[in-house]
């Protein structure tokens, strides 16, 4: 299976969307497709060996729209850049930014032409409200002349929707728009050109030039307005985007040289001074610095690198000049990635965008419907004349029922907080996870590395044991080892020399140290060695209840003194789990260590429901066991044998100092393993559908409360119209306030 995203041009509305849509699910050999409103761009899954992207392209143009395999694309297909484009400020790129640039201007040069047009044309049709208005305005023929440009030459993008009714026999906005200012113009012109027919009832004919054509003006204004907020609401892709290198100072036969980044290779040895951006992913060989990761964690403290460190491209070295070794490079760099997930969020639907996609699809074809049940009913029943009443709410209907407002509710939402989101260093790989996470009432916290920060720690000495035991440790690979030695570097202790080193497995480890014998390790190598730790009893069992793994130093076959190791909680951890029983979450801590330093852990953190003593391969029964309680379940976790769990629960949150396999996994990636986030994602969760839901209501409020209105139901009691140029207004209107409110999350403190 391909998973690929594709521009697709002529998408105005929801209803194009879901055209789109069904034509591609119907074809044999796509698995899903998923076409996006705001971005104009359709997610598709489909098997290579049964349909081509050329089938593609051709599906989606047979009812009636475009499919581009963009220049980007080819280029990724070649493994030579990123989905993005490796060189992210290359032509390729920024080709639908110029796309865009492209239509604004486009826009902008009818929106001015037809303004000044639909003014002089509002002028001549109200020459009685506005006596200093030359009277050459006020004829006809001169306001068919003025409407004309704007009817069909301003107002040519609408005319795609024709096409789309007589051809395909589907509609859209474009068709609602079209075929209501052709009405009123059509009839315009008949009056002027036919006025004695139209006159023969001792009646007036009104003309409806300004309704035509002020209408064309507010529409394509809202789709401006709309098109400039749209690429506000996308400015997280272009700074991301933006953040990459052009070049790279690399080694190449001992001489520095500066490369184009898209040359970089794997191995690569990579030079970076002061100052300088990171060109690609690696680890450093030479030196040490100082590396502002913000841009990608959401971290403004900068992180201290040296010999053996991973540095992310992209990142800002701050101080110190170094010499890295290229790992990743293209399509494989974590800032590729990002992007990637970020664009697959942007792209992806909610569910519950499925209720607006659902209507969409009946909306247009019932407002034709209400539309014409309106003509017939006030051209027999209305009062005279019937048929210009008739005219003015059949386009009064059909324009103020556009469902563009529906189809941007959800999609503009979830690729604004998608993208504030990645700011915080918060990756969201679907729109689903997204609108899941506010559900979550039960959370499942691994201790090792997500808790705790899996990295043993000297915690608690007893006796003067530290350089013994660093001494003896340090010919040891063991994790509770280098914990001991570390701890004697930071407090300055020397290390001696030692003989007949012997690791004794699963008890600890002996040697000789100034000629005489040093045991390190658990009860039962002391007594095996027949050293008496009484005295010490109760300061050991003190240590274990706390959850610590106590290291026993005999030097000679007497008690020398303990050492406590412990993997110790973040700093963060407290609060967070706190934080979260408040918002009425169920909180779990998952490990597979021994039931009683499992429950000492969890204690300091706050935590009541432990699972312990779980086997790697059990982790996702664990969730299987909440989940059929019927509990929402989120495991955050970040190790290798949490994939499975991560994978099995309704939101699995990857802490991104863990493993590539667990971010793979997750739904959401917390970039710098900050358990705070947690939160945050459930408000930025919380925020968004309360955005969507506001969206959505408004956008059926004007669809639904203003068609009758429209329709002239009103009339009868109070004798209010709606205006059709009014109905153009609130049309637009309801597009621009849908945009407006998503753009909100922007801004949004979490």
């Amino acid at each position: 299976m391909k998973k690929e995203t594709y521009k697709i041009y002529g998408i105005h509305c929801a209803s194009c969307v879901a055209v789109i849509e069904n034509a591609l699910l119907k074809t044999i050999g796509v698995y899903s497709a998923t076409v996006n409103f705001a971005t104009e761009t359709a997610l598709v899954e489909f098997d290579e060996n049964v349909v081509s992207v050329a089938d593609l392209a051709k599906i989606v143009d047979s009812v009636g729209y475009k499919l581009e395999i963009s220049p980007e694309k080819e280029i990724a297909m070649s493994n030579k850049m990123p989905d993005m484009g490796m060189d992210m400020n290359a032509p390729q790129h920024n080709h639908m930014d110029m796309e865009r640039e492209d239509q604004m201007k486009d826009m902008k040069l009818k929106l001015i032409i037809g303004g000044i047009l639909s003014v002089f044309i509002f002028f001549g049709s109200f020459s009685e409200w506005f006596s200093f208005i030359p009277k050459i305005l006020n004829n006809n023929w001169m306001l068919l002349i003025l409407t004309t440009p704007v009817q069909f030459w301003v107002g040519s993008q609408f005319y795609s929707g024709i096409k789309l009714l007589v051809k395909y026999r589907t509609a859209d906005m474009n068709t609602l728009i079209a075929i209501g200012t052709l009405a009123a113009y059509f009839y315009s012109v008949a009056v002027t050109v036919f006025p004695i027919y139209f006159s023969s009832s001792g009646i007036t004919p009104a003309i409806y030039f300004d309704t035509s054509a002020i209408i064309i003006v507010l529409v394509l204004l809202g789709k401006y307005l709309e098109v400039l907020m749209k690429g506000r609401a996308s400015e997280a892709i272009k700074k991301l985007i933006g953040l990459q290198p052009k070049t790279a100072k690399i080694l190449r036969e001992r001489k520095e040289i500066e490369v184009s980044i898209i040359d970089v290779q794997v191995g690569d040895m990579i030079i970076v001074r002061p100052g300088e951006r990171i060109p690609v992913d690696g680890k450093i060989i030479e030196g040490e610095s100082e590396i502002d990761e913000s841009m990608i964690t959401g971290e403004s403290m900068p992180v201290h690198k040296k010999a053996e460190s991973v540095v992310i491209g992209s990142t800002i070295n701050k101080f110190g000049t170094f010499t890295f070794q290229a790992t990743k490079v293209g399509k494989d760099t974590v800032l590729s990635q990002i992007i990637k997930m970020v664009e697959d969020a942007q792209g992806s639907k909610a569910p519950i965008q499925r209720l607006a996609d659902m209507v969409s699809s009946y909306f247009v074809p019932s407002v034709f419907a209400v539309a014409a049940l309106t003509f017939i009913v006030w051209f027999f029943f209305g009062p005279a004349p019937a048929f210009t009443f008739a005219l003015v709410n059949f386009v009064a209907v059909l324009i103020i029922a556009c469902p563009c407002a529906l189809g941007l509710a959800t999609p503009m939402a979830i690729m604004v907080a998608s993208g504030n989101a990645a700011g915080k260093g918060i990756l969201i790989k679907d729109a689903a996870s997204l609108e899941i996470a506010n559900k979550i009432n039960a959370i499942i916290l691994d201790k090792t590395g997500t808790l705790t920060y899996g990295k043993p720690v000297v915690t608690d000495i007893f006796g003067d044991v530290l350089q013994i035991g660093a001494s003896i440790e340090n010919k040891s690979e063991h994790s509770i080892a280098w914990a001991i030695v570390n701890k004697a570097k930071e407090e300055k202790v020397n290390i001696l020399q030692i003989e007949n080193f012997q690791a004794i497995p699963g008890h600890g480890v002996s040697a000789e140290l100034n000629n005489g014998k040093v045991l390190l390790g658990t009860r039962k190598l002391m007594a095996d060695n027949k050293i008496n730790t009484e005295e010490w009893e109760e300061k050991i069992t003190n240590l274990e209840n706390q959850g610590k793994t106590v290291i026993i130093v005999a030097v000679d076959k007497k008690m020398a003194g303990l050492i406590a190791v412990a993997d110790v909680l973040k700093k963060e951890s407290v609060e967070v789990v706190r934080t979260l029983r408040e918002n009425n979450i169920e909180v779990w801590m998952l490990t597979g260590d021994n039931d009683r330093t499992a429950r000492a852990i969890a204690k300091q953190a706050g935590i009541e429901n432990v699972m312990s003593e779980v086997l790697p391969d059990k982790k996702s029964e664990k969730v299987r066991e909440l989940q059929a309680q019927g509990k929402i379940v989120a495991m955050i976790g970040d190790g290798i044998n949490d994939a499975p769990a991560l994978t099995q629960a309704d939101i699995g949150i990857a802490m991104g100092e863990g493993t590539d396999i667990a971010m793979e996994s997750a739904n959401i990636t917390l970039m710098r393993g900050d358990l705070t986030l947690i939160p945050e994602v459930i408000k930025l969760s919380r925020h968004t559908m309360k955005i969507i839901k506001q969206n959505l209501f408004w956008a059926f409020f004007y669809n639904i409360a203003f068609i009758p209105v429209a329709a002239g139901a009103l009339y009868p009691f109070f004798g209010v119209l709606l205006n059709p140029i009014f109905a153009g207004v609130a049309m637009a209107f309801s597009s621009i306030s849908v945009v407006g409110n998503s753009l909100r999350l922007k801004t949004k403190k979490l």
